[in-house]
This record gives structure tokens, sequence and C-alpha cells, in this order.
């Protein structure tokens, strides 16, 4: 592909983007399927550019609105705008691109030169930006964020807006560690230990593992090093009775399977619940290639649901990792941010109050109950838990460093009763955790 075409491609990915609601890498995926002739050099480099401009939106649009006369912010736009700030291109470079050739961008408009030549020169991020559009954030989370990290605020932020590493979740069943390590090294992928999960690898590069045989023998199956150490949170073992409550594509139900087989078979019962039967079904070639039989699936409804009545106070554990806005996942998905709006939230809330109230009616005396979102907000976190301990007096919250010192081993990070991860502190997506003990 010519630069002008890798640029029109960004264009319409970008346009699908904004224009729905799927996340990005799904869109980039669909449309690579359909234009195979597009090779890996070309796939990076607009991979590379549509990555720049998602990472960069606010303060494009912050100068587009601010030198771009009558252009609102569009792709095209955002485009040009980016060229000129992050790839210092020059008017005339910008030009040849758009340059109304065949697969290229129609040519510059007047007013879209006027622009790339406003801007030619100019650093991305200027003093006069409200933090919020200086570091990537929707403004109305501006009280929130500011209220949960104060001083280290623009610190986990701007962690949160650059590009996440590739874990890996070592399947106990079938390898350890260094086996699995070997095994990818033999493929000439390097990884390195994660440094919190005892069965984590980290990538510095993101090869395509779909053709390894450490994935297509069920060694290895991709999970952030933080979504694995909620799974070991809660302590599933042989012979117990555990429920993955909004289980979605199953990642964490593949993890627990792990923990509570013995003598090559699923001990106890272990069930993956979500109201989605689609995403329960993509479960299924997972758990067969991780060599687990055993799980069952339920869909159940949102709110009210017959079978959630018919198991009240059964189970061992339940692993409520319920609906969030995601922010702690900024860095896999940083389109997500713009997707949600203060009303959002409001109905986020109530679900996640439904959630957590279904899901803790299932946990049996002495059972646990593992609340879990990767979201960074206290409204979606320590405030829920508030509220759920004033409508119930049948649960009380374990101190985290005792779980931690149980399921996962060595000091935990960082200390406190309730588990908080984020790419800054711990290297990892941004996770919130409270383990819940039934009277």
């Amino acid at each position: 592909m010519t630069p002008g075409a890798r640029i029109q491609a960004t264009i319409e990915l970008l346009e699908q983007i904004w224009s729905g609601t799927v996340p990005a890498d799904q869109v980039v995926d669909a449309y690579f399927k359909r234009r195979r002739y597009a090779g890996s050099s070309d796939r990076r480099a607009i991979n590379e550019r549509l990555y720049q401009i998602i990472r960069s939106r606010s303060r494009l649009d912050w100068w587009i609105e601010r030198t771009g006369g009558t252009l609102d912010a569009t792709p095209r736009s955002r485009i040009i705008a980016d060229l000129a700030l992050n790839d210092k291109s020059s008017p005339e470079q910008t030009a040849a691109l758009f340059s109304g050739a065949s697969h290229c961008p129609a040519a510059l408009s007047p007013v879209e030169l006027e622009l790339a030549d406003q801007l030619y020169g100019r650093p991305l991020t200027h003093p006069d930006m409200p933090r919020s559009v200086a570091f990537e954030y929707p403004d109305w989370m501006d009280r929130s964020l500011g209220a949960l990290w104060g001083d280290r605020l623009e610190t986990e932020i701007s962690a949160l807006n650059q590009t996440a590493p590739l874990d890996l979740r070592v399947n106990t069943l079938k390898a350890t560690r260094e086996q699995a390590q070997a095994s990818l090294a033999g493929e000439f992928i390097e990884t390195e230990a994660t440094p919190l999960s005892p069965i984590g690898l980290r990538l510095p590069k993101k090869p395509r593992l779909g053709g390894t045989q450490a994935f297509r023998q069920g060694l290895v199956e991709v999970q952030d090093e933080g979504s694995q150490i909620l799974a070991q949170l809660c302590g599933a073992e042989p012979g117990m009775n555990v429920v993955d409550f909004c289980a979605g594509a199953g990642g964490k139900t593949l993890a627990l399977a792990a923990s509570m087989v013995e003598g090559g078979h699923l001990q106890g019962r272990l069930v993956a619940c979500d109201i989605s039967e689609q995403r329960l079904k993509r479960m299924e070639p997972r758990l067969k290639r991780a060599g687990v039989a055993g799980v069952r699936t339920q869909v159940i409804s949102a709110k009210s649901d017959e079978w959630v009545r018919h198991n009240e106070q059964r189970w061992d554990r339940v692993l409520a990792d319920v609906p969030c806005t995601g922010t702690g996942a900024w860095r896999r998905d940083p389109d997500a941010k713009w997707r949600f709006a203060p009303t959002d939230l409001d109905d986020i809330i109530e679900t996640q109050q439904s959630v957590l109230k279904q899901a803790g009616s299932m946990v049996k005396p002495g059972g646990r109950l593992i609340y879990a979102t990767c979201s960074l907000l206290q409204e979606e976190n320590e405030q829920q838990l508030a509220r759920f301990f004033e409508t119930s007096d049948q649960f009380r919250a374990l101190s985290i460093d005792e779980v931690w010192a149980e399921t996962v081993g060595g000091p935990t990070p960082p200390s406190g009763p309730c588990l908080r991860l984020s790419p800054a502190s711990t290297g990892t997506d941004g996770f919130f955790a409270a383990v819940l003990e039934r009277l």
C-alpha cells in the first residue's frame, strides 16, 4: 500500500470505530480480514497511526477547535492534525498524502490546508490545555479521579494512556511456567516472568501467538496479570462449588478450572454464568484447548433470576467481576473512555448493585464473595461496597493482605483492606477487588 492508501485506510477505520460501539481491535481485525492484500508492514503502520490518534484524540480536538476555523473534529481533520503535531509533517508533505489518487484521500480543501499550516511545528500538548485534555480523559471524571489519586493523578493517567504489554497465563494443567517459557523460546518468542502472578508470562513484543505450539496445545492463554490475580484471590480448590457469575468469554473461568482439577478431572462444581449465551459459547473452544471438561454454563437474567434463587447459600466461592466503565483497561481499549457519559455511569452503578445482591445471595455461610471491577472509579468500587454493607449484615470484609498470603503468596501490592491495581503502581491493568465472607 502507498503512504496515501494507508492514510485512507486509517480514515475508514476511525469512521467505523467512532460511529459504533465495537472495540477498536475488533473493528481492525474485521477490516483486514476483508483486505488480505494488506501486508504486515501496512497493518503495523496503520495500527500505529490509528492508536496514536485515538490516544491523542482530546488534544487533537483542542487544536482543531483552536485553529481549524470552521472545521469539525472528524477522522479526516484529526489525521491532518496528527500528521502536523505528532509526525511534524509539513503542509506540503500532508498535501502529498491527500493526493486524491487511487486509494488515497481526496485532496485537501483550502481550510484543511490552512489547518495543516497552522499546526505545523506546534507541540501536541500545550500549557493552556485543561488537565483533562492534556491527559486524555473525560472532563466529567476529573473530580472522581482527583479524589482517588490526588497529586498522583497525572502519573496514573499517563500510564493508562500507554500501550499495554501482552501477558499470558500458564495453564498449569499442562505445563509449568518454565516449560511454557521454553516452548515459546523454541519458536523465537522471548518472555519474562510476571512480577506478581506466579503463573504469568509477559512478552516485550506482541507476536502472533495463534500458530505457536504453546498456544495450540493449550499451554498458555492470553490474560492480563491483574486478571490472573483476581482468579487466584478466589482461592478455588478441588472439591469446592464455585460460580463465575459474570463469566463473559471465560478467561477467569479457565483459571478457576485449572485450580480445581485433581487427578486429571475437575473436582467439585464450577458454573460459568452470563446474560449472553453467545459469550458463553465462545468459551467452549478455549476449554477444549485447555484440556478442561465438566464446566457448566448457565444463562441468567440481568435482574431477578430463577436459577439464582434456587441456588441461594449453596456455593463456596462466587466471583462477581461486574460490568463497569472499564477505566482500568484504557491501555487496551483507549477509545472506551469516550463511550460513557455521567448518565451511563448511573446505569452501570445500578446494574452493579443488582449483580452484587444476586451473587451475594448464592454464597453459603463461611463461603466467600469476590467483588471485582476493571474500573478505577470509587463510585464503582468502595462506594458500592459501602452501599452493600448498609443493606446487609451477613458479610464481613476480609483483609486483602491475609487473602493474598493465602492464595497468591508473597507481599501484597499495595497493602490495604481492598486490592487496587493500576498500570503506574503495579504494571497491570487497573483492577479493584474485595473479598467478603458470609457469616
